[in-house]
């Protein structure tokens, strides 16, 4: 593969990432964040999560 092909593909995947990400195409990706702070006797315990919501489709990461 030569380095202009690398570029010429790389371009296009960036170009249909921000395609996708504005929503020409249709609903675009929502971000979605939530944290909780649960207070017990044996502590304080902080806790998350993020992640992307497309129509009913959604996935996260707990932290």
């Amino acid at each position: 593969m030569t380095r202009a092909f690398i570029l010429g593909l790389s371009i296009l995947g960036l170009s249909l990432f921000a395609l996708a990400s504005c929503g020409a195409d249709g609903t675009p990706l929502r971000p979605t964040a939530s944290g909780t702070v649960t207070v017990t006797p044996s502590g304080v315990h902080t806790g998350g999560t993020v992640g992307l919501r497309k129509g009913p489709v959604s996935i996260g990461i707990s932290l």
